[in-house]
């Protein structure tokens, strides 16, 4: 009997706030998380440092120019029925440039949302929560 080994792959999200407290997400239209509201962000190329990934796909996803601020935690998905496990290195970052906009419509990216931290959509990937958790420990 085989068995195929899927290793962990390694992610990054951006936590982005606008001056309403609007946390801006996206809709999934791909797994990993297909058809959920999440913070954008993506996969971490191989030797690429985790916060360059973040500026990236941040810039590829929704157009913007950010700086990170802070890591805000870290989160696990495991999912053997996907074959999927992912560990995210989820960041806060302040937009320094640009509009929002769905720059992936024929990929990853279905739309994309602000919406108040306190009336958050009911289907939200799961990899985020961790986000949200640590957003309101800090009392925002």
């Amino acid at each position: 009997m085989t068995t195929t080994t899927t290793l962990p792959r390694l992610g990054v999200g951006a936590v982005i706030l606008n001056e309403q407290n609007e946390i801006l997400l996206v809709w999934r239209n791909r797994n990993p998380e297909k058809d959920t509201w999440c913070i954008p962000g993506g996969k971490v190329d191989p030797y690429e440092k985790l916060e360059d990934c973040v500026i990236r796909e941040i810039k590829e996803e929704v157009d913007l120019e950010v700086e990170i601020k802070e890591l805000l935690c870290t989160s696990e998905t495991i999912r053997p029925e996907n074959n999927e496990h992912w560990v995210s290195a989820i960041y806060a970052v302040t937009v320094k440039s640009g509009e929002a906009r769905n720059m992936e419509p024929e990929g990853a990216i279905g739309d994309l949302k602000w919406f108040p931290l306190n009336h958050l959509p009911e289907n939200l990937a799961c990899f985020m929560l961790p986000a949200i958790d640590s957003l309101k420990k800090k009392g925002m």
